[in-house]
């Protein structure tokens, strides 16, 4: 018998990816999507597929538990802005967790998750061990290497996220001639991107990071397409990433728009 895996699913191409590769290594993949505006695809890169509201703590821990499912790894944006803004109604289980947290970073926020599922007897599994091969290594992925000056931008970008990673603040920063002209914070790499590159006018290099804390569990570092495309709106001329720590997913597509548009893509 096929050993369950449960997928819980929040936006972006991630989850699927991640389906993919479960699949693959002999899992049944059960997926979870806990947001309306889940990736399309995941439906069919999973075994089965349910849509359970991140609200609705009791009843995905109740279906864990009535499908036998012992392994769930979590995976794709959850932001807890949905929180604040009553897009999403929190379960009568959910409400008394959130009440007793000490404050609502998004780490505590996903150890409570954590803590709600060990629980009930289901081991979270280290989101990387499925999706290892989705990290790049140290080395330039574009034909055009980093100039000197943009090598110099890439490794101060880096502290930069690495610094309000620290914080758990963000992990992306965009920086132009080592002067900081955006980091990230609710409002996500995109918007962070698109309001950096147009404070530098051009030419600026964006650095995401993992956290020096990070729980690989969870909110794993990940660019990809949007990302890309978040560059060429911004004018940025380069993307560094964390080797072996940030996920890149859609890199053939991702590369092959970076090329096209001059952005030089590095992983440190």
């Amino acid at each position: 018998m096929m050993e369950k895996l449960g997928l819980l699913a929040g936006v972006g191409h991630l989850p699927a990816a991640c389906a993919r590769a479960a699949r693959a290594l002999g899992y049944e993949v059960h997926a979870i999507a806990l947001l309306p505006d889940c990736d399309p695809e995941l439906k069919e890169a999973a075994s089965v597929y349910r849509e359970i509201s991140i609200g609705s703590i009791a009843s995905i821990l109740a279906y864990l538990q009535q499908e036998g499912i012992g392994k769930v790894t979590m995976i794709g944006k959850v932001t807890k802005e949905l929180l604040f803004t009553g897009q999403i109604q929190p379960d009568e289980m959910l409400r008394g967790m959130l009440m007793q947290l000490p404050n609502q970073n998004d780490d505590t926020i996903m150890m409570m998750f954590v803590g709600a599922l060990m629980k009930v007897g289901v081991t979270p599994l280290d989101q990387t061990a499925l999706i290892r091969p989705l990290m790049p290594s140290a080395g330039v992925l574009t034909s055009r290497e980093p100039s000197d000056a943009e090598r110099a931008d890439m490794e101060y970008g880096l502290q930069m996220a690495r610094e309000i990673g620290r914080l758990d603040v963000g992990q992306t920063s965009v920086v132009k001639n080592r002067a900081v002209m955006a980091l990230e914070a609710i409002e996500g790499t995109d918007a962070c991107i698109r309001r950096g590159g147009q404070l530098a006018g051009g030419g600026a290099v964006v650095a995401k990071a993992a956290k020096p804390q990070q729980d690989s569990r969870f909110d794993v570092p990940a660019v990809g397409l949007d990302t890309i495309e978040s560059l060429v709106a911004a004018k940025a001329s380069a993307l560094v990433i964390e080797a072996g720590k940030t996920l890149f997913i859609d890199k053939e597509r991702a590369v092959a728009l970076a090329e096209a548009n001059g952005i030089t893509i590095a992983a440190m």
